[in-house]
């Protein structure tokens, strides 16, 4: 999402391997491993959909990796939230390296299915970079084998998102100097599901409350500059959090003696002029064990969390009679949004995921190839689950797909109409006094 107000587009070879190499920009071995999804489609049990905004290049990104680690039972799905003037080139990139990244380090280091409570109660950890400061683990009163585990898990994912920035750092042909991206990534393996978030991207649980009503479960933190812990290390760091005038909605982080770059979130990767300055890749990672009562989770990035609230999104997604276009319906409900009540504003790209958690699915594991013989299907559940069809489901081919009435617009096309919306501002406007909001 977002972008600079000023921008230049890298050549296609600039995200993948160097020019005249086998890989190409947001074609990374794609077709060559079963079961991932890195475009709009639709598996066995998870949907995609990404619309461009106005606001030029589309710099969302999107993956589900059915038979994850080759297991039948498990699932990852991400979505990348770019932003800077190559945020596009960081977001594919990300997808492509960091889910292998994460199967390899979490699988080698841990090896089985995550051990959960025997009265399916919620375990969770909040990674903190200043753990002996900050970190209250809920943790304390569990079990030593509990404990064990999620510190497998706290360092596995940690040092995935760390070797995938470094990477980026040293990347030749991406420039990720004032350009990076969000993560929210899961992986789901039988009733265990492990969530990862990295910036202000979201990952809500459709779940049944005690009364049978479908309620919206937010599962992670949107990590911006001006939440409390995040402003604290910033500020420990000799980073600046302020609003500008025009903005007093969206906090910033920015550099100690400059009004540049002006980054709406306190973690991300790439955006290395800032990491000297409080912003991290550091992941908070938390554990939920599924129960009958959950489901489907939504992640999408705040193209989408701008304009509608979790509630809404989980209405629309349980309103589907094909579950097919759950993810579609989302993105269509933002862009009404963006419309109606930012009229003045530039359309945000939109990417969401829907993933769905019937038991039967799991049961008969996930299809081995990015696309399965039976597409997404669903069983009557306790607590009032409907029914829906199973249909076949397919793989949307560029030509296919529904770029909607706003993607026609250059990626060098920035207007000040839409400057309350973007996700960095490179240069601070001239809009009078700029020192920081003070308390």
């Amino acid at each position: 999402m977002g972008s600079c107000l000023t921008a230049e587009q890298l050549p296609a070879t600039a995200a993948g391997a160097a020019p005249g190499g086998k890989e190409r920009e947001g074609r990374t071995t794609e077709e060559e491993v079963p079961g991932r999804i890195a475009g709009n489609g639709v598996g066995s049990a998870a949907c995609l959909f990404t619309r461009q905004g106005r606001k030029g290049t589309n710099q969302d990104a999107m993956v589900v990796w059915e038979n994850f680690n080759g297991r039948a039972d498990t699932i990852f799905c991400g979505v990348f939230d770019g932003h800077g003037p190559h945020g596009h080139i960081v977001a594919r990139k990300v997808r492509d390296t960091l889910p292998s990244k994460l199967r390899d380090l979490i699988y080698d280091d841990y090896g089985e299915s995550p051990i959960s409570n025997s009265d399916g109660s919620i375990l969770e950890e909040t990674l903190s970079p200043y753990a002996d400061a900050e970190d209250k683990s809920p943790m304390s009163g569990q079990k030593q084998e509990h404990r064990e585990f999620f510190c497998t898990m706290k360092d596995s994912y940690r040092k995935a998102f760390r070797v995938t920035d470094k990477e980026l750092k040293l990347h030749r042909n991406i420039d990720s100097i004032c350009s990076g991206s969000t993560a929210v990534t899961l992986i789901k393996q039988g009733e265990d599901l492990i969530v990862g978030n990295l910036g202000d991207s979201r990952a809500v649980l459709g779940t049944r409350d005690q009364k049978g009503r479908l309620v919206a479960h937010q599962l992670t933190v949107d990590l911006k500059p001006d939440h409390p812990r995040e402003a604290r290390r910033i500020k420990r760091c000799n980073g600046r959090v302020f609003a500008h005038q025009d903005e007093p909605d969206v906090a910033r982080l920015w550099l100690p003696n400059c009004n540049s770059p002006g980054l709406a979130m306190a973690r991300a990767f790439g955006d290395f002029c800032l990491k000297d300055f409080g912003l991290i890749c550091v992941p908070e990672v938390t554990y939920r064990q599924i129960t009958e009562k959950d489901e489907f989770i939504v992640l999408a990035t705040d193209g989408v969390w701008d304009v509608l609230t979790n509630q809404e999104v989980v209405d629309v997604v349980a309103s589907c009679s094909d579950r097919s276009f759950a993810a579609r319906s989302v993105v269509d409900l933002a862009n009404q949004a963006w419309r109606f009540k930012y009229p003045t504003s530039k359309t945000d790209d939109c990417a969401t995921i829907c993933l769905f958690l019937d038991k039967d699915d799991s049961a008969g594991g996930l299809s081995g190839s990015s696309v399965s013989s039976k597409g997404i299907g669903s069983s009557p559940k306790a607590q009032g689950r409907s029914t829906k069809p199973r249909l076949s489901s397919k793989r949307v081919t560029p030509e296919d797909a529904d770029d909607g009435s706003d993607s026609n617009i250059s990626g060098d096309e920035r207007s000040s109409e839409s400057f309350t919306r973007l996700n960095t501002l490179l240069t601070l406007p001239k809009f009078g006094d700029t020192s920081p909001i003070r308390k």
